[in-house]
C-alpha cells in the first residue's frame, strides 16, 4: 500500500505538517478580515494498493479527476486509491499563487524509497477565492518505483499559497 499525505503552508511561507496518522478537523473555519489564509486537508492523497510484478521499473498516476493509469511492472492501483483535496480559505475575491512541488521522495519504515512526481492539480490558470473565501482544488500525480518498491511509503508536500 502506498499512501502520500501533505504538508501544508501558510501565506507567510510558515510550513505546517498534516501526517496520515493525525486525527483530521471535521469543523469549518470561517474567513476572517484579516490577511490569514488558511489551509485545509481535505483528502490524503492515497495509491492504495499497487499491484507489482517483477524487480523492474514502473509507475502509478492518479490525475486530479480520480483516473489512474498504471505502467511497466506496476500492472494496476487499487479501487480506493484517492486524489488530495486542498481547501483555502481567506478574503474573498482575492487572486492567489499556489505553488506544488515538482517532486517529493517517499519513504517506507524499511528504509525503502520511491519518488512522486509529474504534481498536477485542478487549479484555474488565475487562482482567486470566491464570494466566501474560499477554494477547492484536487491534485493528483506519478508514483515511479524501481526494483522492490514493497511496503508503506509516506511523504511530506509542501504547498504554499500567498495573495497576489
Amino acid at each position: 500500500m502506498l499512501a502520500v499525505c501533505v504538508a501544508l503552508g501558510a501565506p507567510t511561507r510558515v510550513t505546517a505538517q498534516c501526517r496520515l496518522c493525525s486525527t483530521p478537523t471535521t469543523t469549518r473555519e470561517e474567513a476572517t478580515a484579516n490577511d490569514d489564509i488558511r489551509l485545509e486537508l481535505e483528502t490524503n492523497l492515497n495509491f492504495d494498493r499497487l499491484i507489482i510484478f517483477g524487480d523492474g521499473q514502473g509507475s502509478a498516476t492518479i490525475r486530479p479527476d480520480g483516473s489512474s493509469t498504471a505502467t511497466g511492472s506496476v500492472s494496476s492501483v487499487g479501487p480506493r486509491a484517492m486524489v488530495g483535496t486542498v481547501v483555502v480559505r481567506g478574503q474573498p475575491g482575492r487572486l492567489l499563487r499556489v505553488d506544488l512541488p515538482r517532486r517529493i521522495e517517499l519513504f517506507s519504515l524499511s528504509g525503502g524509497r520511491i519518488s512522486f512526481d509529474d504534481v498536477a492539480s485542478d487549479l484555474p490558470s488565475v487562482p482567486r477565492l470566491d464570494s466566501a473565501g474560499t477554494l477547492t482544488f484536487r491534485f493528483g500525480g506519478r508514483i515511479t518505483i524501481t526494483g522492490n518498491g514493497e511496503g508503506q511509503y509516506r511523504g511530506d508536500m509542501p504547498i504554499t499559497v500567498d495573495y497576489l
